[in-house]
Formats: C-alpha cells, sequence, structure tokens
C-alpha cells in the first residue's frame, strides 16, 4: 500500500536526519498527488482527439532547526526566487510498488534536506545582520496528527449523453459569421492526495472536478476582441447543465457578443455602479480575499492592508464575510473551493473573517502570526510549489438586501445625486490582479466582460465595452451603498505564490457610490476580409433554438 511504503521511508529518514547535531530536522511530510485528467473538446465546430492523462507528482516538504526559526523564515531583502524557491515537479511512480515509491522517496528526501539546511544557514545570517522584525511570531506551529482514509472512486468517463450537447452547441456557434473562433470543452479531473508526516499524520482523500466551457470570440471594426464565456462547474455527472440548459446559454452567449461587436467604447468614468452577483464575487475575491491570507500579515514584503486592523470597521455594518472550505454545495452550483483536508493535513474549517463590517480574522496555515498562532485549515498549494494561506469558498453576505429592480432604481437615485447622466451594470467578470506587495501600488484591476450602461433619463441600457475597474482596496470598501437579494457563485482556478488552486466566491450584487473605469489595451489588427468559411458575406440570424 502507499502510505506504508511512504510512512516507512519517512521514518528511515527521520531516524537518520533528525539526529543531527547541526542543522537537526525536525518536521518532514511527503504528499503524492494523483491526478486524472480527461478532456474532450470541439473548435469551430469539430471535435478535437479526446486527450486522457494519469500521472502522479511528489512534494517532500522539510523543516530544519525548530519551530521558532526554520528554513522556511522569510529573507529580509531578498527576491521572489528567495522567498518562493522554483521546486522542481517530481513525478511519482503510478504502479505501488513498494520499491520504487521508496526509491523515489530517498532521492528527494536527500536533495529538499541539503536544500533545506543551506537555506537554514541564509535564514540564521540574514536574521543577524537585519533589524528586528516587527512580527516575532514562530515559524511552524504544531497539529495534533489526523488519519483518514477515503475510498476514491474515479468518475465514469462516459460521454455518451454530453458528446451530443457539446456537438449541438458547437455547430450553433459557426452559424454566425461575427463568430471567429468558438469552443466546447468537458473535463473531467480526478485528484487523490496520499499524506503523511513526521507528527503522524496519515491520509487519503480525493476532489473530484467536472467542468463544461462555451466560449465565443469575435471582433469589433476598431480590432478590439471580445469574447463571451460560460462555465458549468459540478463535482458529480449528475449535477452537470442540461441540454435545454447548455443551448439558452449558446444563444444567450452569440447574442452578448453581438451586441458587444457593435456596442460603443467607453471612456474612463468616475460614478457609481452596480457589480452583479457573480461580478462581485470576483470583485471580493482579488481585492479583498487575498489581503486576508495570513503570510501577507507577516512578510514584511507586503503591503499589509489589513494587518493592524482587527477589531475595527472595514465594510459596511451590514457585511459579513467568512471562508468555508467544508461547503459542499450552494443552492443548484457545487462549490469547487471544497476540501476536507487542506495540503498541511489540517481539517478544513469555517473562519470568520469579517463579522457586522468588523474584522476578526486571517485565512491560517501552520505559518503563525501575531495574535494567530495555530492553522485554520486554510494552507494549500499545487504540486511542485511551497504551501501558504489561500481561499476557498470565501462567502460575502449582507443583513440588508433588496430585489434587483429597487437596486437598480437606486443606482439611478445616486447618479441623480452625483449629477451623472448614467451608471454603469458590471453584468460579468472574467478575472484580475490584485498589488499586494511594498514594492508596487496597493492597487487592483478588475477585468469585466459585459458592461451595461443605465441612463438616468429613461433611455434603454445600452452595452458598452472596453473598459477596466481600477482602484484601491480601503477606498472601494467605504463605498458600498447597498446589497441585492440576488446570491450567486463565481466557480474558478485562483493563481498566487503556491500555484493554481480551485476556488469559489458567493455573493450578492452591490451598489457602489463611486468606482472608477480606465480604457482596455486594445489590438491595432482589422477584422477579417472574408467571413468564416462555413458563413456566407450576410452571416446567420440569430435564431432561437429550443
Amino acid at each position: 500500500m502507499l502510505l506504508d511504503a511512504m510512512e516507512a521511508e519517512l521514518a528511515r529518514a527521520m531516524e537518520t536526519m533528525g539526529s543531527s547535531t547541526d542543522v537537526p530536522l525536525y518536521y518532514m511530510q511527503y504528499t503524492v498527488t494523483d491526478e486524472s485528467r480527461f478532456e474532450l473538446s470541439a473548435a469551430d465546430g469539430g471535435f478535437n482527439a479526446p486527450e486522457s492523462s494519469r500521472l502522479r507528482y511528489l512534494d517532500v516538504d522539510i523543516r530544519v532547526g525548530s519551530m521558532s526559526l526554520d528554513n522556511t523564515h522569510e529573507i529580509r531583502g531578498g527576491g521572489s526566487s528567495d522567498n518562493y524557491p522554483p521546486r522542481r515537479v517530481v513525478q511519482f511512480p503510478i504502479q505501488d510498488e513498494p520499491g520504487s515509491a521508496r526509491a523515489t522517496l530517498w532521492a528527494e528526501t536527500e536533495y529538499q534536506y541539503h536544500k533545506a539546511v543551506d537555506r537554514y544557514s541564509k535564514v540564521v545570517t540574514n536574521r543577524q545582520i537585519k533589524v528586528e522584525e516587527a512580527d516575532k511570531s514562530a515559524d511552524f506551529s504544531p497539529m495534533p496528527p489526523h488519519q483518514y482514509a477515503e475510498v476514491v472512486v474515479p468518475t465514469r468517463r462516459d460521454t455518451s449523453l454530453i458528446r451530443p450537447i457539446m456537438r449541438r452547441a458547437a455547430k450553433y456557434f459557426t452559424e454566425h459569421s461575427f463568430v471567429l473562433n468558438s469552443g466546447v470543452s468537458f473535463t473531467i479531473l480526478d485528484k487523490t492526495t496520499y499524506l503523511v508526516s513526521s507528527e503522524g499524520h496519515r491520509l487519503q482523500f480525493g476532489n473530484r472536478y467536472l467542468r463544461m466551457d462555451l466560449t465565443v470570440v469575435g471582433m469589433a471594426n476598431d480590432g478590439m476582441e471580445l469574447s463571451r464565456h460560460e462555465g458549468f462547474s459540478a463535482a458529480v455527472p449528475e449535477h452537470l447543465p442540461d441540454e435545454t440548459t447548455v443551448m439558452k446559454t449558446a444563444e444567450r452567449l452569440v447574442k452578448e457578443l453581438r451586441l458587444l461587436i457593435d456596442a460603443p467604447e467607453v471612456e474612463p468614468y468616475l460614478g457609481p455602479a452596480i457589480l452583479r452577483s457573480r461580478a462581485s464575487g470576483v470583485f471580493f475575491h482579488e481585492i479583498f480575499g487575498h489581503r486576508v491570507e495570513g503570510h501577507r500579515q507577516k512578510r514584511t514584503d507586503e503591503g499589509q492592508t489589513f494587518t493592524k486592523k482587527i477589531g475595527e470597521s472595514i465594510l459596511p455594518p451590514f457585511i459579513s464575510v467568512y471562508d468555508d472550505p467544508t461547503v459542499f454545495r450552494h443552492g443548484k452550483h457545487d462549490l469547487r473551493g471544497y476540501y476536507a483536508f487542506d495540503d498541511e493535513g489540517t481539517p478544513a474549517q469555517r473562519v470568520t473573517i469579517v463579522e457586522r463590517g468588523v474584522l476578526k480574522g486571517f485565512l491560517m496555515s501552520r505559518s503563525p502570526i501575531d495574535g494567530f498562532p495555530l492553522s485554520n485549515g486554510h494552507g494549500r498549494r499545487q504540486y511542485g510549489y511551497d504551501v501558504v494561506s489561500r481561499q476557498g469558498n470565501l462567502i460575502v453576505e449582507s443583513s440588508e438586501t433588496v430585489p434587483w429592480e429597487e437596486l437598480r432604481r437606486r443606482l439611478i437615485a445616486e447618479c441623480e445625486r452625483q449629477g451623472k447622466p448614467y451608471g454603469l451594470v458590471f453584468e460579468d467578470i472574467g478575472g484580475g490582479f490584485t498589488t499586494t506587495a511594498r514594492r508596487g501600488p496597493q492597487a487592483f484591476k478588475v477585468l469585466p466582460l459585459l458592461v451595461t450602461r443605465v441612463y438616468t433619463d429613461g433611455r434603454p441600457d445600452e452595452i458598452v465595452r472596453g473598459v477596466d475597474i481600477v482602484g484601491t482596496p480601503l477606498t472601494s470598501f467605504n463605498k458600498i451603498i447597498c446589497t441585492g437579494d440576488d446570491y450567486d457563485v463565481f466557480n474558478g482556478t485562483c493563481g498566487a505564490e503556491s500555484g493554481m488552486v480551485p476556488a469559489s466566491c458567493i455573493s450578492p450584487s452591490i451598489l457602489v457610490s463611486e468606482i472608477e473605469v480606465e480604457k482596455r489595451q486594445k489590438a491595432q489588427e482589422k477584422p477579417p476580409i472574408l467571413p468564416p468559411p462555413r458563413c456566407d458575406a450576410g452571416g446567420a440570424a440569430v435564431g432561437t433554438h429550443g
């Protein structure tokens, strides 16, 4: 059994390396990640060859020194490669053969131990020549061991139901000359984690991610590339969308793309706006969630936006925020941010971050910070990276909500109060990025995909294009006036120092008194001279496919 081989080799390494009098190895963890992936995709109306793979990856985490000071300590004044050194990706044998498994474990343990000892010497020197640190917390926190063995059943790769749906949607996309590229994809990712540690952890658990994506791409006459996308996430095949849902979504995406192509480009704007629920989720994830991750409160090169604000109001009193990776499903949506144990073997926990506007806590891994000495189950990573604290299921709740029509009415009223001829509604956001390091501005940029202009004089709402949301976090949170009652889920994959991890955010729509948008960068290429081969010069009408 794989876990037996991992435990045996770990015990052998600890017995020898743990007795070193110079730089003792005080903690070690072996993690094997078994990923089985299947993908079926269609591009521009035709199916690609299915892709299938199964690989295992090994991570060996070694800590030398002591919990109070070890080789993971920040090297102040160093660059990113000093504090988040790139690891080599180590493939692990697929077959559970003890001999080959232990040989791979032995070789990587030897490599990582010497690396850890070398870095520990740099840590000690760095501490001696730098000023005293503001946060004197230890580098590692104790945790009682956990034993858990889940029987992980692979997802059945039966595409007999999904393939006809994909074929119909892919064909529909090609019927429109303004759709320059299109794609439909279906992915199954089965992930099994095997984890043992010198503290006595022995874990085997799985996660399953199913995803169906629809994408259409077009171009405006001024060269701006435009796209519409919709993704459906599920944990079991039964929760994937049916044909009616997929085709209605395909029709909506095509209609929205046509409107975007014909839409006017928006000039820079500062004024009232609404972020619809999923867009609001991305907004909170990017500009708030990353700033409450524990390691950012301790590192000296971080901006530490909220580090000293525990007990202070940072959001309106009607808003509370927590992160709960134990929530598997919300309404009709499976949550990608669900997990039972984090990547340090700590059970997932619900963490209250903001209660009625007041900051209460942070997302913690086993790296302590002042006032928060223990992990709350948010140490996460992609294989090949070091663990840091990360979001799971970020959930925004409001105690004062209004229906959508009332929220829209309040947007217009706020525009009239400010003398603005219109407000903006951000219907969909594709992602964004935020700067949390001190070397850059404490700012963010969020990338809207679909934006509506709402006029105060009664003119019909108008789709617009070419804007990005920019701003600073503390200012933006103070501008929230009201929230809707239309909670929705954003499921995605988040990238940060510890790689790409699945994450979710649940949020209502929010009305803000002021938001800033700037013009988006665009290409200067002209649209194609000829329409796509399957369309005549006039294109096809956007009809209804029931």
